[in-house]
This record gives C-alpha cells, sequence and structure tokens, in this order.
C-alpha cells in the first residue's frame, strides 16, 4: 500500500500513516516536519520519474510506502502520477487542505464559482487568458511561471494579484495583495503557494457555474438585436455561427477581433470563455464594444487603432477574426496570418478580395477554405402570410495552420 497524505496547510500528518513505512517520499520542508521511523529510507522529491521507479522497488518487495505532498494531493498533485503507473487501488489517499482553498479561506472569499489553472510544467500564455477573461482564478505556480512572470504578462490589465505563499507555515507564510506591475518588479524565491488574480469589481458577483466550471452560454450566434450596432453595420448571426466554429473559442485562448465594428465577434467569444482583443478604428465602434461587452457580463480588451499598426504591441493570438474588408486586407490578413498559433477567419462583402486574401493565408502557412453564405430569412407579410426576405451574401474565408509533421491534420 502506498499511502499520500496532504500535509502543509495546517494538518498534521496521522501517526497511523507514519508508523512502519519502509519509504518516505516528499519534499524537504515535509521531510523535516514530521518524526520519521529511524529505519525509513528518504527520499526528498525532485525530478518525479526516479522517485516512481524507487516506490516501485518497494512495492514490488510489498513494502509500506508514505508520500507526502502539500496540501490535497489529488487536485492537481501526485496522485494522479502514483495511480497510472500503480493503480488507484493500491493508494490510501489522505487529502489535506488546498492551497486553493487555503488562500481564500485567508481573504474570507468563496470560491466554488473561481476558475483554477495550473502553469506547473504547462504554458503560461493558458493561465494568462484565463485570468483576462474570469474574474476570480487561481493560478498554481511553477519554476518560470510565479508571480513575477503571470505580473508582467498582465501588466495593465485591471487585475489585483494575492501572492500567497508558504501556506500553512506559521513562520513564514504571507498574503500579499500586489498589483501586476508590482509583482513583475519582484523576486519571489521558491516559497510560493499559489496566486489569485481577481477582478475586485466582480470577484463577489454571483457567477453561475456547473461543477465548480462556469457556466458556458446556452446559445451563440445572438441575434442582431441581442447586440447594439449602427446602420445594420453587424457580422449577422448566419455569418457568426459558422465563424465561431471556425474560431473554436474556448477557456485559456486569445482571440483577435480584428475591424471589429460593434464587437459582435468579439463578444461571443468572450462568452465563449476565451480571453479577447477587439480592435476598432472609429470612436463609435470603441464605445459600441465597450457597452455591448457590459451588457453580456464579459471582459474584451479594446485597442483604438487601425490595423495592421494597431497589431503590432498585442500578445499572440490562438486565432483571430477579420472583419470589413477595405482596400488594405491583404495587408491585414497577412499581419495576422503571421501571429496567429492555430486559426483565422476573414469575412469579405466583396469578392474581387477573396484572392488576394487566400493569398495571404497561404503565404503564411495556412491550409485554406472558404464558404459563399446566402441566407434567406422567414419574415411576415400583412394577412397571415410568410416571405423569405434575402440577406447580403458575405464570403468567409478561413485558414487553419498545419503542423510540419501533421501529413495533412490541422493543428
Amino acid at each position: 500500500m502506498i499511502t499520500v497524505v496532504g500535509a502543509g496547510t495546517g494538518a498534521p500528518v496521522p501517526e497511523d500513516a507514519v508508523a512502519g513505512a519502509a519509504l518516505v517520499v516528499g519534499g524537504r520542508r515535509h521531510l523535516d516536519a514530521v518524526r520519521l521511523p529511524e529505519a525509513a529510507e528518504r527520499i526528498v522529491l525532485g525530478p518525479l520519474a526516479p522517485a516512481l521507479d524507487t516506490i516501485a522497488g518497494y512495492v514490488a518487495k510489498e513494502l509500506p510506502v508514505l508520500v507526502l505532498a502539500s496540501g490535497d494531493p489529488g487536485f492537481f498533485g501526485i496522485v494522479r502520477a502514483l495511480a497510472e503507473r500503480f493503480g488507484a487501488g493500491l493508494l490510501d489517499v489522505r487529502p489535506g487542505v488546498s492551497s486553493v482553498a487555503t488562500a481564500f479561506a485567508r481573504l474570507g472569499l468563496p470560491w466554488d464559482d473561481a476558475v483554477v489553472v495550473s502553469a506547473h510544467g504547462r504554458e503560461l500564455r493558458t493561465a494568462v487568458n484565463v485570468c483576462r477573461a474570469r474574474p476570480k482564478v487561481a493560478v498554481l505556480t511553477g519554476p518560470g511561471a510565479g508571480p513575477a512572470e503571470l505580473g508582467a504578462a498582465l501588466t495593465g490589465c485591471d487585475r489585483v494579484l494575492v501572492v500567497a505563499s508558504a501556506l500553512g507555515d506559521p513562520a513564514r507564510e504571507r498574503v500579499e495583495r500586489v498589483t501586476p506591475a508590482e509583482a513583475a518588479a519582484r523576486d519571489w524565491g521558491t516559497a510560493v503557494s499559489v496566486v489569485l488574480c481577481l477582478d475586485e469589481a466582480r470577484a463577489l458577483g454571483a457567477v453561475r457555474t456547473v461543477a465548480g466550471v462556469p457556466e458556458q452560454p446556452g446559445r451563440w450566434a445572438l441575434e442582431e438585436y441581442e447586440i447594439a450596432h449602427r446602420d445594420s453595420m453587424i457580422t449577422k448571426f448566419e455569418v457568426r455561427a459558422l465563424a465561431l466554429a471556425r474560431l473554436g473559442p474556448r477557456l485559456g485562448d486569445l482571440v483577435w477581433d480584428v475591424g471589429a465594428g460593434s464587437g459582435s465577434v468579439a463578444v461571443e467569444c468572450a462568452r465563449l470563455g476565451a480571453a479577447v482583443v477587439a480592435v476598432e478604428k472609429t470612436g463609435e465602434g470603441v464605445g459600441l464594444i465597450r457597452a455591448n461587452a457590459a451588457a453580456h457580463g464579459v471582459e474584451v480588451d479594446v485597442v483604438h487603432g487601425a490595423a495592421p499598426d494597431a497589431l503590432a504591441g498585442l500578445d499572440t493570438p490562438d486565432a483571430v477574426f477579420i472583419g470589413g474588408g477595405g482596400r488594405d486586407l491583404p495587408g491585414i490578413v497577412g499581419a495576422c496570418a503571421r501571429r496567429a498559433r492555430r486559426s483565422v477567419v476573414v469575412a469579405m462583402a466583396a469578392l474581387d478580395r477573396v484572392p488576394t486574401a487566400r493569398e495571404a493565408l497561404v503565404a503564411a502557412g495556412f491550409a485554406c477554405g472558404g464558404v459563399l453564405l446566402q441566407s434567406s430569412r422567414l419574415a411576415p407579410l400583412p394577412g397571415n402570410v410568410t416571405r423569405l426576405a434575402a440577406t447580403n451574401p458575405v464570403f468567409l474565408l478561413w485558414g487553419e495552420r498545419f503542423l510540419a509533421s501533421s501529413e495533412g491534420v490541422p493543428q
């Protein structure tokens, strides 16, 4: 049997879990805090693979093993690796209080509506995009992905970072509120347990959740009347439906809406969980985007400027939607395509601009597809009669980036 005990956030290690252990594995601070059997071998956790190999040797001899972990070892912890290697039936897990629960408890905040994301051994940009999109996020940190790096990526964003260090250690525990810029300017050492990223204006608001995950919208491709716009200048819902399918916005993504107009696509992507930057050159459009985002309870970062120049300082997007279609469209498409990690979708009313837009996508390494969307909506006539009312045709072009070794499979 492998006994896994969550320690380090205030709960003592049960004596029965320690007694008789032939091998004890854990972080140095956990090992130093527990009186272990003199005959037990001790392994300070570093790289996981050698520790698992040593544990396997004791398991083969049917000798008891004790693993000391932080907080709740089944919550982004070592239980996953142990269960995959030895089987869940061999584990006796004694969870402690997770660092996330402890950090929110120190602030007196509920966290059933928080999003938890790990940056340990993962891309920091995913955690950053979640922090941009959601008002209450807990980030589990790791080497090269701590408070300083998170703060640097979020500088300029209206967020407060709560850095919780050495949780459960009476002598060393610290919980500090800082701005992203202040976090970026400090050396935080290695004792950080978790960083909370809060939009304090919305952190106490009621957020509907399903099993702890913010509820997704029940529908998308909103009707035009649900989004404020001017002079019918809005991407029609039929076009938005296909554009969203090709963009694939999700939690952890960053999406650009370039030539955003009223921000209909930006708002839809934000409702689906993505962090969104809307680029719009008109002041009236900037106001509409902000009003629409507020009306639908989402956050959209609005950049007042014209592409491609306005794109220079923006973080790399996963997907880009390009609306409108002026004479500079090929240059805008090319600039976006060179930056996009996954996909670019372009909506155009002018058919003669399709070839140059397609050439720009292909030149940037995308595989292209497209369709001319022509829809006719049911419309009432006097006398309880219905007719078909045609909408203006729109050409939707999309590009998907391919991996070098994918043999035709999109990324």
